[in-house]
């Protein structure tokens, strides 16, 4: 069953089918939309259309929610910059923040974690100590862990502030080294856009390709729902430019991440209905990929243990070589055997 999940993936995409939602349909159409933190976006998408009261009320918090959420995440940015406009680095913010920042379709009713940025790696001892003088902290304690997001992965350690409590994350490149695919993460810098208050975003193309890396290449699709509407919306505003997705697959391969955006663009299509040219016919890895965004019953409760665990399996698969990975695995076994 992914009753809740398909029928909040058609009322994003179709919303006049509330029209026909009994009470139970409701309940499962907020639950999926709150499961999958795209409450506020299907709000935004449900405007003008007849909603029951209750459902209405629910809404009308979303998006309230949401707008304090864009300024909370605007002023996070914000505080970033100043912490690091003395070294002169150039700063792209990524993710949600940045479709906020750049007023892009993608930042509307979107829900935002931790403040993500992407710096040059040689700066990163730089931008480490600047950020830690301005109050943030280390999540980690662990030398294990600090060691493994140094040497194995694309972003520094999480950090904290200590008075705001809201998380950075402060990325090199888009993948973890160790991963198949290599992005070429000066490009993504060198043709970043800046924008008007100081701060800078990936190109229109490369916002694609992080999302679908992201998405495809980097984890077990947990939340994916939310990663391919992102797809969706940006892909409806950056492709009223012609020619934009023969310049995105272009740029895809050059990233040598062209298998995760065609899925992302099969996908987005299939369930969205994003309007695209012929990008040919799901697949059975994307049916097996569509499966595990679908997998909620009726309560919006994931369903679909087997693909679930086999998701999160090939998430680290494909995130390390078998050796470096099983060392990995065992060595984190020990470390929750020791602190239960």
């Amino acid at each position: 069953m992914s009753r809740a999940a398909r029928l909040l993936v058609d009322a994003l995409r179709d919303p006049e089918i509330v029209a026909g939602l009994d009470a139970e349909g409701w309940t499962a159409l907020l639950s999926a939309a709150r499961a999958e933190q795209l409450i506020a976006s299907l709000a935004y998408r449900l405007e003008g259309q007849a909603v029951p009261e209750a459902a209405a009320a629910t809404l009308a918090d979303a998006k309230r929610a949401a707008e304090q959420g864009a300024v909370q995440a605007l002023w996070e940015a914000e505080m970033a910059r100043r912490a690091l406009d003395p070294l002169a680095v150039p700063v792209i913010l990524l993710k949600g923040t940045a479709f906020i920042a750049a007023g892009l379709d993608a930042g509307k009713g979107r829900f935002v974690g931790d403040l993500d940025i992407l710096v040059e790696r040689e700066r990163l001892p730089d931008v480490e100590r600047a950020l830690l003088a301005a109050g943030w902290e280390w999540v980690k304690d662990s030398s294990y862990d600090m060691h493994y997001y140094r040497s194995w992965m694309h972003e520094l350690p999480p950090l904290i502030h200590r008075d705001r409590d809201r998380m950075i994350d402060v990325h090199h490149t888009i993948l973890p080294p160790t991963a198949r695919p290599k992005p070429d993460a000066e490009a993504l810098i060198a043709d970043s856009m800046s924008l008007p208050n100081g701060m800078r975003v990936l190109s229109p193309a490369d916002l694609v390709i992080h999302a679908a890396a992201h998405l495809f290449a980097d984890g077990d699709l947990a939340g994916g729902l939310r990663n391919l509407w992102d797809i969706d919306r940006l892909l409806r505003e950056f492709t009223l430019r012609p020619d934009f997705i023969a310049a995105l697959l272009d740029r895809a391969r050059h990233h040598d991440l062209e298998k995760a955006v065609r899925r992302a663009l099969r996908l987005s299509k299939h369930l969205y209905g994003t309007p695209l040219p012929q990008i040919g016919r799901l697949s059975t890895a994307d049916r097996l990929h569509r499966r595990r965004l679908l997998a909620r019953d009726g309560w919006a409760r994931p369903t679909h243990w087997f693909i679930r665990q086999a998701f999160y399996i090939r998430s680290h698969w494909i995130r390390m070589p078998p050796l470096l990975l099983a060392r990995h695995l065992l060595i984190k076994a020990r470390m929750h055997r020791a602190g239960a």
